[in-house]
């Protein structure tokens, strides 16, 4: 099997699994969790330190925050009323059911990922809300299943880092973006090479560690698919937890979480 499919599949089980639980990789009940440390905190809390706002998490229908995330796109997407809005990644639908108390009921917001598990809690969470201007599609952001120029605004959530063909992921979001089109993506970067053992170790790679691209390795990508304007932000606070993913390797030397903005 290609390493590439390792990954993959890797990925989803784990994301497979805290589907099936309701559990984040830092819930409240992860004890010594290799990608959280020993640390335990609500899925609120996470959010909360990943810069979200209390109205944030309160107004999202349970089961759909599930603490998975590196930041807040929603902070940078600037997303307006009638627009439509892509998530890739989208897990239990935390920020696409954001996205669509902006868009209004004149917009709409897809949602893709891979993970089955993922889309039918999704739908479930849709359902629940009454966000019928929400749609979840089973796919892999490497073949996005949506057409061509037809989406205003991208977000992500610390997903991308997890695919092993990323210039794929920026071309197709590049295709299905409307000129004009933006980006608004919260993700790590490597800021340093890391060690054998943080590469080859499969959990790190699905805890968004290992998977993550250096600032250069993704303006190239991003410049390659066709973007322009490309700004990408590392932020510094981003340490606070990251130091909570690993109980083990000090990845705050390794990575940062950081925005990804950038145009068609």
């Amino acid at each position: 099997m290609k390493r590439s499919e390792i990954l993959r599949n890797a990925v989803r089980e784990h994301y497979g699994s805290f589907a099936e639980n309701n559990s984040s990789c830092c819930g409240p009940s992860t004890g010594n969790n290799s990608c959280c440390g020993p640390t335990s905190y609500t899925f609120e809390e996470i959010s909360l330190q990943l810069g979200y706002s209390e109205a944030d998490v309160k107004q999202v229908p349970v089961g759909s925050n599930m603490g998975l995330g590196c930041g807040n796109p929603q902070a940078i997407a600037s997303i307006r009323e009638g627009e439509t809005v892509l998530d890739l990644g989208s897990g239990g639908g935390f920020d696409a059911f954001l996205a669509a108390q902006q868009t209004g009921k004149t917009g709409k917001v897809i949602g893709v990922d891979m993970t089955p598990k993922m889309i039918s809690l999704a739908r479930e969470n849709a359902e629940k809300g009454g966000f019928d201007h929400v749609e979840f599609r089973l796919g892999e952001i490497e073949h996005l299943p949506v057409a061509d120029q037809s989406v205003d605004v991208i977000i992500s959530n610390c997903v991308i880092n997890l695919s092993p063909e990323k210039q794929q992921v920026f071309n197709e979001a590049y295709r299905v973006l409307k000129k004009g089109g933006r980006l608004a993506i919260s993700d790590v970067v490597a800021t340093a090479p890391m060690p054998d053992e943080v590469m080859k170790d499969l959990e790190l790679y699905s805890a968004c560690v290992s998977g993550a691209s250096t600032i250069n390795e993704l303006e190239n990508m991003l410049l390659t698919a066709g973007f322009s304007n490309i700004r990408i932000s590392p932020k510094d606070e981003s340490k606070e937890f990251i130091r909570e993913w690993s109980s083990g390797a000090s990845l705050v030397d390794f990575i940062l979480s950081a925005t990804i903005e950038a145009t068609k």
